[in-house]
């Protein structure tokens, strides 16, 4: 058991070190940038995600709403994956591929932006959501795992971390989106 924890922990020392490497670790600051400046402008944050990515969605929401580290000001953020009343009302009515996408296309507006994650980089819900966000005018960001899969290639940014296993890149997913969290606060604590 020992073998098999110290190996887990050393799998997630390696995708934290190779994933925060200088060329993604650059793009991680231009998505704390482009957060920043679109609450400058009282826009908003948009989350979507399945599984544990949803439960991280739900976390980083509340983060900017409530707060990460500091007492300031609310942030406006909203998680796609809370309301079961619209998440099952959509996945009966339209298919469960549209349970996020309907819900971009009534909360999102032009300069909102949508954090999209998706450890395959696959997910057809999150995929669904990217294709309206980029019509509405959205800044969108992707989370994935490494390659990126399909979202890699329809956001304007994404972050991948450099893992395999699903817990891997959701724990290092997680401490990117605590890193914006603390840039942002910093940033905007006072406005």
């Amino acid at each position: 058991m020992k073998i098999k924890i110290q190996n887990f922990i050393r799998e997630h020392e390696k995708a934290i070190s190779e994933s925060f490497a200088s060329d993604q670790l650059e793009g991680l600051i231009k998505i704390g940038q482009k957060i920043i400046e679109a609450i400058q402008r009282g826009r908003k944050i948009v989350l979507c995600g399945n599984g544990g990515s949803a439960s991280d969605c739900q976390h980083i929401a509340a983060e900017f709403v409530g707060r990460f580290e500091k007492d300031r000001q609310s942030l406006p953020a909203i998680a796609l994956t809370t309301d079961t009343s619209i998440l099952t009302a959509v996945a009966n009515d339209y298919g469960y591929d549209k349970v996020f996408s309907r819900q971009v296309e009534g909360l999102g507006q032009e300069g909102d932006i949508l954090i999209a994650l998706s450890t395959s980089g696959n997910s057809k819900n999150v995929i669904e959501a990217v294709k309206v966000a980029r019509k509405k005018g959205m800044f969108v960001v992707g989370f994935s795992g490494e390659s990126g899969g399909a979202l890699g290639g329809m956001v304007d940014l994404c972050f991948c971390a450099q893992a395999k296993r699903t817990a891997i890149v959701q724990e290092v997913h997680m401490s990117a989106l605590h890193a914006i969290c603390g840039l942002a606060e910093e940033t905007l604590a006072n406005i």
